[in-house]
């Protein structure tokens, strides 16, 4: 993907305060919640949640999920791997688009989630001819934190 097309698809995320996360339970079973989300510049999504929620003990089980951001007639399907994070990096940046986000460190069970894009499609049924596009990303280990 060229540096442009990046930084455009971090535009348009970056424009969404809210996603769909969905994943699967221990069950097997679907489950979404609607979460807060900030972006990286490389494309990752950050969010927060409590350790005592499903999608907490959902996703440490199976980080695999899939979140929908959109826009209009402009939307974002975005499959990843989820991954807590302790690292200032991620909760800074979260911080930066949910001011809000400061507050809720004294929850107890505060946690932060970071998910690195495995496959994104991009659609908007606005533009005309409307624009499909889609992107395949080779995952890379981060270090732990």
């Amino acid at each position: 993907m060229s540096p442009q097309r990046l930084a455009k698809l971090v535009e348009f995320v970056a424009g969404c305060d809210l996603a769909a996360l969905s994943y699967l339970s221990a069950e097997g079973t679907p489950q979404s919640a609607v979460v807060g989300i900030a972006v990286t510049p490389d494309l990752e999504l950050v969010f927060d949640t409590v350790s005592s929620s499903r999608k907490y003990r959902n996703l440490k089980a199976r980080p695999e999920c899939s979140v929908v951001m959109w826009t209009g007639e402009a939307t974002l399907q975005y499959e990843g791997i989820a991954e807590e994070t302790t690292d200032d990096r991620y909760k800074e940046a979260y911080f930066k688009k949910m001011p809000d986000g400061r507050e809720r460190l004294s929850w107890p069970g505060i946690a932060y989630f970071v998910v690195r894009p495995k496959w994104i499609r991009y659609s908007d049924f606005d533009a005309r001819p409307p624009v499909i596009e889609e992107f395949s990303f080779h995952m890379r280990k981060e270090s732990p934190g």
